[in-house]
């Protein structure tokens, strides 16, 4: 059996199917694939060669590969004839997950436009700012979201999803996508980022980052699938994704809509507030075989107490994304879905690196339950001291990466742009880490260390340790101001249902492992669920006051 060194080589090595060549993107030397789709439009055309195969559900519609080149088509047209909407135009979507959603993305991209995807939670202050922050001349939105702002304040055109988004579908059904020229480097997308500080910023995302985001992940999973550790299942010719990420977000949009169109894949996409139960009865219903159980939604999921009526049996794989998942959850995750145990898989990025920075799963993640694996295919990383210098392996500082993917700019910000792209074109990720034996460790936010009595006390170390307590379901920890400390540690525990923890007999448990400075002296029980942003990281300047909590919903 070749060596996983061997197998990497021959996938993306010369003559390879990712073959990887180094080539200069806006002023740095990076490496791309060779053979790759130019644009995101060039993706979507080649999906028409699955024809008739089923790639949206919701609800009781079904869009094949086939309907879906019409749809868009169709609809580019439109926006093009109705709105005037061209090369460099913004089109902003807000809008709960829905076909709609989708087909306004492709129809945008393929004019040469750019989407701007804005947050499906945000109130009516926030979704003012990002309007007048994007300056769309086109806003697509669901009647839910619009009741939040008054008409009046939206300077854009705007298409009601529900009694207006048909006709656009229906304005030229023969028509063909658009032939607007692209490059790879124009803008296709603006992502809002969490905002757990001041205004969030939009990372604009390029064709070629979306396009590399794309061929990376499928190059790393190749790559898993002939590893010597990989198991004969562990990866399904077809694969069906049951996809709860919100499309704002690089996890339902990149990872999800864009992913598994360029692979052939079936998407199931749901409506309302988070349901752990109807979350199940799409399982087995759909026979889905991939979900992404971001942030609280596995949790539930595997707890609701009724779990064991539905046949889960068709998962094989489950993932998580955004930051590093406890080891008690990634278990509980294996035990309930066990066709799926072999093959859970976690991947690290951020809207401004596009790609991933690093992913890990089956047996490597077993073995290194708290690592967020080796850097993905592409991917440069460096850990950087505070004076911006390269750390030696084992050394705790900030990552910054490099790759022909990450972001082009934060939109109209300079400033920002300015602070985390660097000479070179390297991206401050601004999360602390280590790369250890060539895998990547993530600590914690920067600004989610805590400081005691001069101390940094590292909130994810402790929120292992409580996650892996057998009546906790989910927890957070944070620092709160003492006058004689700096700062005192504060754990947030969500019980599991039915489970009731006194704040003794959770102290002692960390005790147990924990050194005694990084044991919490201050606790909360909730019983409702830690407050999350679109990636389903928990806000935890909600938790700390300095915010305003917005739960898992639409």
């Amino acid at each position: 059996m070749p060596s996983d060194e061997e197998v990497r080589e021959k996938i993306i090595g010369p003559g390879g199917p990712f073959e990887l060549v180094d080539a200069e993107v806006l002023g740095a030397r990076v490496k791309v694939f060779k053979n790759r789709p130019m644009s995101l439009r060039e993706m979507f055309a080649g999906s028409a060669g699955h024809g008739d195969k089923e790639h949206i559900v919701y609800g009781d519609r079904r869009i094949t590969f086939a309907e879906l080149q019409s749809l868009v088509a169709s609809t580019a047209r439109a926006l093009q004839e109705r709105y005037g909407i061209g090369h460099g135009d913004r089109v902003a979507i807000l809008a709960a997950n829905c076909p709609e959603w989708v087909i306004t993305w492709w129809a945008t991209v393929s004019l040469g436009g750019v989407v701007s995807a804005l947050n499906g939670w945000w109130t009516h202050d926030e979704i003012r700012y990002g309007l007048e922050h994007s300056d769309p001349k086109l806003l697509v939105a669901d009647r839910k979201r619009l009741a939040r702002i008054p008409r009046d304040e939206i300077r854009a055109e705007v298409i009601e999803i529900e009694s207006e988004f048909e006709a656009l579908t229906r304005h030229a059904p023969d028509a063909a996508l658009p032939d607007t020229p692209i490059d790879e480097d124009d803008r296709a997308v603006i992502l809002y980022t969490s905002g757990t500080t001041g205004r969030p910023k939009g990372a604009v995302g390029t064709h070629r980052g979306v396009v590399g985001f794309v061929q990376q992940q499928m190059a790393n999973g190749v790559i898993g699938m002939l590893s010597s550790s990989a198991k004969p299942d562990s990866a399904p010719a077809e694969m069906t994704a049951l996809v709860t990420a919100p499309l704002f977000h690089m996890s339902g949009l990149y990872a999800m809509a864009v992913m598994f169109l360029a692979t052939g894949g079936k998407t199931v996409y749901r409506g309302g507030r988070f349901d752990p139960e109807d979350v199940l009865r799409i399982i087995e219903k759909e026979r889905v075989s991939f979900w992404s159980a971001l942030g609280s939604m596995g949790p539930r999921v595997v707890d609701s107490p009724r779990f064991g009526e539905y046949d889960v049996s068709s998962m094989r794989r489950v993932g998580f994304g955004g930051a590093p998942t406890s080891p008690a959850l990634q278990e509980r995750i294996r035990k309930a879905f066990p066709n799926a145990a072999s093959s859970l898989g976690l991947g690290y990025g951020s809207s401004e690196s596009v790609a991933v920075v690093a992913t890990i799963g089956g047996e490597a993640l077993a073995r290194n339950p708290t690592s967020v694996g080796p850097p993905a295919v592409g991917m440069e990383v460096e850990i950087r001291g505070e004076d911006g210098e390269p750390l030696p392996e084992g050394e705790e500082g900030e990552i910054h990466v490099r790759s022909a993917w990450s972001m082009l700019e934060y939109w109209r910000d300079e400033a920002s742009t300015a602070k985390a792209i660097l000479p070179g074109r390297w991206l401050a990720m601004g999360d602390i880490g280590a790369l250890r034996d060539g895998l990547l460790y993530i600590n914690s936010r920067a600004r989610d260390l805590i400081l005691r009595a001069a101390e940094n006390v590292s909130p994810v170390e402790i929120e292992h340790r409580l996650d892996a307590h057998p009546e906790v379901l989910e927890s957070a920890v944070i620092g709160v101001d003492h006058p004689e400390l700096g700062q005192e540690v504060k754990a947030v525990v969500v019980p599991v249902l039915g489970a009731s923890p006194d704040p003794e007999s959770l102290r002692a448990w960390c005790a147990e492992t924990l050194s005694g400075y990084k044991v919490p002296t201050l606790w909360e029980i909730r019983s409702e669920p830690l407050p999350r942003n679109a990636a389903g990281k928990v806000l935890k300047t909600a938790l700390s006051g300095e915010a305003t909590a917005k739960l898992l919903e639409e």
